[in-house]
């Protein structure tokens, strides 16, 4: 084996190192024999004995300068080096056509990548790996836009300082027939969605996420974000609830995994009205695309849309719920009664939602009740929608008045449609 190669150092001192420091007198004192603090052999190298200035150190030599090129073609040299290297660069060719091939090299090395991670990666890599070996448990394909949003929004919160969870959030959604807003903070709106997931988590038998501080059932969402948000102190790091929000996202995937195709339909209460556990888990992931837009906004960081699959999922799922939110409003005094009694199952009047862009389609909706069968030949009106500009109108952040929408057909039916899908959003 051969032996280590000597450091260029090894040769000698550096060309700035210090002089050695002279040697005591063999008599053992510390002070030369001519009563001064200066040997009297000593070189003056600050005066040529004139009283002028001593000769100026010379650049450094060839084999250091040779040594920087590599750190000079990267542009990690300091000022000094850089100018001396530069200097030498104009007297050496044979150090000017390394430098130059260091150079070029340095450009053909990839440009520095952003440390913020894709929040599509996980997803990705997921889809590679299965893509080999299909997975022997896969999540539902009704639970899948949930996991892929709650893992985009724990991405965008991986690397928020506590100023940023701290940062103002305003909740907005539509009530009644007015729009409605809540102001919280980056860790009050994670709260909230742990607190309106803890629902599906105690419908599917697992244990209550706020605990002691859970209302008496059925407590509906509104109620349970109120419960989550007093029991929050002060002095509670604003970022502790990430982890059992988490932590509880996890679980509830990997859950329903191995549950079988039975726990689709288990019913999960919402308070005065409930939804199958596949539209439930739509229903979360909804939210919590739309929560994410909302902390994304407060902290001034772009944030995507669901994937078009999924999109499509979550926009059919607000389609189908327009029937029964329509007849609740018209409970409520909201809206005006049907014009003719529809027995279940029997074609009535229908309005055309069409919604373009990415999980778009057509969808038909019946107006004078909720079990009644929509159809093309009885289309009263018809409205066009981007399919982003609907998700926004049923979260509740565009007012009906407001959506650029196509419209053709009868008003009121048009009007009537687009507040109920405004009145699918909720704190």
């Amino acid at each position: 084996m051969p032996s280590p190669r000597s450091a260029a150092e090894d040769d000698g001192p550096l060309p700035d190192a210090p002089p050695a420091a002279p040697q005591s007198p063999a008599d053992g004192t510390d002070t030369p024999a001519n009563g001064t603090d200066t040997p009297a052999n000593a070189i003056d190298t600050t005066t040529d004995g004139t009283g002028e200035p001593g000769p100026v150190p010379g650049p450094p030599p060839h084999r250091v300068l040779k040594s920087l090129l590599g750190a000079w073609a990267l542009a990690a040299c300091s000022a000094e080096e850089t100018a001396a290297v530069e200097e030498h660069l104009t007297d050496c060719a044979a150090c000017a056509d390394e430098a130059l091939r260091l150079r070029e090299a340095v450009g053909l090395l990839r440009p520095a990548a952003p440390l913020d991670l894709d929040p599509l990666l996980r997803s990705r890599v997921l889809e590679g790996c299965l893509g080999r070996r299909p997975a022997r448990i896969p999540v539902p394909d009704w639970a899948a836009p949930y996991d892929a949003e709650a893992a985009k929004l724990d991405a965008l919160l991986s690397d928020m300082g506590e100023a940023e969870w701290r940062a103002p959030v305003r909740l907005r959604w539509f009530e009644g027939d007015r729009p409605a807003e809540r102001r919280t903070t980056v860790a009050g709106v994670l709260g909230h969605l742990m607190a309106v997931d803890g629902l599906v988590a105690t419908a599917l038998g697992l244990g209550d996420p706020l605990g002691a501080a859970a209302p008496p059932a059925p407590a509906g969402p509104t109620a349970r974000t109120e419960a989550c948000w007093q029991a929050v102190t002060g002095e509670r790091a604003p970022f502790a609830t990430r982890s059992p929000w988490r932590d509880q996202s996890h679980t509830l995937i990997r859950t329903v995994s191995f549950a079988g195709r039975g726990v689709a339909e288990l019913a999960v209460p919402y308070g005065d009205f409930r939804l199958p556990l596949r539209d439930s888990f739509l229903d979360r992931a909804f939210e919590c695309w739309v929560h994410a837009g909302d902390i994304a906004d407060a902290v001034d960081y772009p944030y995507e849309p669901p994937a078009p699959g999924h999109l499509g999922l979550l926009v059919d799922l607000a389609a189908r719920l327009l029937p029964g939110v329509l007849a609740a409003r018209r409970r409520a005094g909201l809206a005006s009664p049907p014009r003719r009694l529809v027995a279940a199952g029997a074609p009535g009047r229908t309005l055309h939602l069409e919604i373009e862009g990415c999980g778009g389609g057509h969808w038909y909706i019946a107006l004078d009740s909720p079990a009644a069968l929509g159809t093309p030949d009885r289309t009263v009106a018809h409205i066009a929608l981007d399919s982003f500009e609907f998700c926004q109108l049923a979260a509740g952040h565009v007012p009906p008045e407001e959506a650029v929408a196509g419209q053709h057909g009868e008003p009121e039916a048009i009007r009537e449609v687009l507040f109920a899908t405004a009145s699918l959003s909720r704190l």
